[in-house]
C-alpha cells in the first residue's frame, strides 16, 4: 500500500519559508513583492486559479493586481497591457493566464513579457536557459512542485529511470529536464508511445501529466515507485488524476492524490518565483 503524499503539508512549508523572506524583504526595502495577473475572456477554471493566486500573495505578505480584459481583446491590445507591466517599476511578476480565448497567440504573448518578470518561466528565454541547465532563469512552477514532492519522500533521484507522461511545454518536458538535471534517466512517453506499461514497469519515478483520465492503473507500475499525477480530469462530475488511484495505490511506494497533490506545489512556487523576481529587480 502506497504512502500519500500529501500536497498541502509540502506546499505549507514552501510557503511558510517564502512568507518569512517576504516579511525580511519588506522590511528591508519598504515594499512588497508584487504579482500581477493578465486574465482575458470569462473562462471558469481560470476565475477559480486566479482568485487563489491572488488569496494565495496575501497570505504570504505579497500583493497582487488582476487585469480583466475582455474575451473580444485584440492581439495588439493585450501585447500593449503586457508591455504597461513590464514598465511597471511596482509589478516584479507577470503571469497571463493559459488558455487564451479563442484567436489569440499564447506564444507571441508570453514572448513579449520581461524575462526578468516571467515567473511562469515560459519566456523563450528563460525555457532555453532551462534546457541548458542555467539556474540564473525561471523555472515554472508546476514542475518545480514535482520535483519537491518527490525529494519529500526522501529518495535519492539521482541514478532512477523516470517516466514522464505527457510532452507540453508547461508540464511534461521542463519535468524531464528538472529530473534529468538531478541525473535521473528519464523517458519521455506521449499518446505515440508504443506500450507504454513496459516503459512504466521498469521505472522507479512516474509522473503523468497528458490529461486522460486514469491512464495509468495499477498492473502498469512498477512495486514501490513513486507516482506524481499532474493530470486533472472531470469525470460524471468529479475530478480525477492521469492515475487510477485505487488501483495504483496497492503497487506504487508513494503516490499523489487529485485534488491535493501537485495543485498546492504549483501557488506556492508561484509565489517562491515570484519573491525571487522582487529580490533580483530590487535597487
Amino acid at each position: 500500500m502506497a504512502q500519500i503524499i500529501d500536497g498541502r503539508k509540502v506546499s505549507d512549508k514552501v510557503r511558510e519559508a517564502v512568507r518569512e523572506e517576504a516579511a525580511r524583504f519588506v522590511a528591508k526595502h519598504g515594499y512588497k513583492p508584487k504579482l500581477a495577473v493578465v486574465l482575458a475572456g470569462e473562462d471558469p477554471a481560470s476565475q477559480i486559479y486566479v482568485r487563489n493566486k491572488e488569496k494565495g500573495c496575501a497570505e504570504v505578505g505579497m500583493d497582487s493586481e488582476v487585469r480583466r480584459l475582455p474575451a473580444t481583446i485584440r492581439q495588439e491590445e493585450l501585447t500593449a497591457k503586457v508591455r504597461e507591466l513590464n514598465a511597471d517599476k511596482s509589478v516584479h511578476g507577470i503571469l497571463v493566464q493559459i488558455p487564451l480565448p479563442e484567436g489569440l497567440s499564447e506564444q507571441a504573448v508570453l514572448g513579449e513579457i520581461d524575462p526578468r518578470k516571467d515567473v511562469d518561466g515560459l519566456h523563450p528565454l528563460n525555457m532555453g536557459k532551462l534546457l541548458k541547465g542555467d539556474d540564473s532563469g525561471f523555472v515554472p512552477c508546476t514542475p518545480q512542485g514535482v520535483i519537491e514532492l518527490i525529494l519529500s519522500t526522501g529518495i535519492d533521484i539521482s541514478g532512477k529511470e523516470a517516466a514522464v507522461i505527457g510532452r507540453s511545454n508547461i508540464v511534461g518536458k521542463p519535468t524531464a529536464l528538472l529530473l534529468m538535471q538531478r541525473h535521473a534517466t528519464v523517458t519521455i512517453c506521449h499518446s505515440r508511445t508504443k506500450d507504454l506499461g513496459t516503459v512504466l514497469r521498469r521505472s522507479e519515478i512516474v509522473v503523468s501529466a497528458v490529461g486522460s483520465a486514469r491512464l495509468v492503473t495499477g498492473e502498469m507500475v512498477k512495486p514501490g515507485a513513486v507516482v506524481i499525477d499532474v493530470g486533472t480530469n472531470r469525470v460524471a462530475g468529479k475530478l480525477v488524476g492521469d492515475v487510477d488511484f485505487d488501483s495504483v495505490k496497492e503497487a506504487a511506494g508513494y503516490i499523489t492524490p487529485v485534488p491535493g497533490g501537485v495543485g498546492p506545489m504549483t501557488i506556492a512556487f508561484l509565489l517562491k518565483n515570484t519573491l525571487r523576481a522582487a529580490q533580483l529587480l530590487a535597487p
